[in-house]
């Protein structure tokens, strides 16, 4: 990247003066930096892989260099938080193409490569992983803006920035639980499916979230409730009382997105899942009639 200057001679004589034209040069700067990653959105925990390529735009070797990168440092109240964690002895150093031996290392201050060195028109390239961590936003549209700066004698600071958004998506998960524990022979079962989603997108009717569950023992009789409405047989849900086959109706499930935080003291992220609760209760037969698992 070259930087333009501008310049202006004067001449005087006999007490008067006139100005030559402004001529304007320009300075090449020796290296340029970039930094890349392959990934376009994060999740909370996901290992992050960066590639930091410097090219030395001059004939001379440039040694010396130090790499600075804040790991995505943001102010929150009156400090300042990371939200990545440098994974250790991830880093490798290449020179013209070529791997060397593993850079020194500081992540005192952010997270800091010594004594890197460029060949003369050519380029070196630092690739290291970071892993997300608590102090990653959440929410919709959030962001990790993650900062390297080159620094070294006799040349100018160069810096490169990559910025990923938080993954905008429901991530669901479900649990089941059964009750009561025993029950007596043809006496009332019910089956419970909390349906959580740890996402910050709601899933929608649009979305045709289903349940399915093919119940032993066999349930008959059965009353099915989505977070206390009932649904109706037919429209709301399917049921063969012969195989214990159960099925939601298209469109019925929906489940909020989570509800994501910041701590206003300690900056941590957290996540409260949004969930829904399907209710199935039945009649079971006999305990001579159910299918050893």
């Amino acid at each position: 990247m070259a930087t333009t200057f501008t310049n202006t001679a004067t001449l005087s004589y006999n007490g008067t003066s006139v100005q030559s034209n402004t001529a304007v040069g320009a300075i090449e700067s020796v290296l340029s930096v970039s930094k890349n990653t392959a990934l376009q959105t994060y999740r909370p925990g996901d290992t992050i892989t960066y590639v930091v390529s410097i090219v030395n735009n001059s004939d001379t070797e440039v040694t010396g260099l130090t790499v600075t990168d804040d790991l995505g440092a943001y102010i929150f109240n009156t400090g300042t938080v990371q939200p990545l964690d440098f994974i250790e002895n991830s880093a490798q150093y290449y020179s013209a193409g070529m791997l060397q031996a593993a850079p020194a290392v500081s992540t005192a201050d952010g997270l800091v490569f010594s004594d890197i060195a460029v060949p003369a028109n050519d380029s070196a390239q630092l690739i290291y992983q970071a892993q997300v961590n608590e102090f990653a936003p959440l929410d919709t549209g959030g962001m990790l803006a993650n900062t390297v700066v080159v620094t070294g004698t006799g040349i100018c600071d160069v810096t490169a920035t990559e910025a990923i958004t938080a993954a905008t998506e429901a991530v669901l998960s479900v649990v089941k639980s059964v009750s009561p524990v025993p029950v007596t022979e043809n006496g009332e079962l019910t089956f419970t499916f909390q349906l959580q989603n740890t996402g910050n997108t709601a899933v929608t009717a649009a979305d045709n979230a289903i349940v399915s569950d093919t119940f032993q023992p066999v349930l008959s009789d059965i009353s099915v409730t989505l977070d206390g409405k009932t649904l109706e047989k037919g429209t709301g849900y399917t049921y063969d009382e012969t195989t214990g086959v159960f099925r939601t109706a298209d469109g019925v499930i929906t489940i909020p997105a989570a509800t994501v935080t910041q701590d206003a003291a300690t900056g941590v992220w957290s996540v409260q899942p949004g969930v829904t609760t399907l209710i199935v209760t039945g009649t079971v037969g006999p305990a001579c009639e159910i299918t050893a698992p």
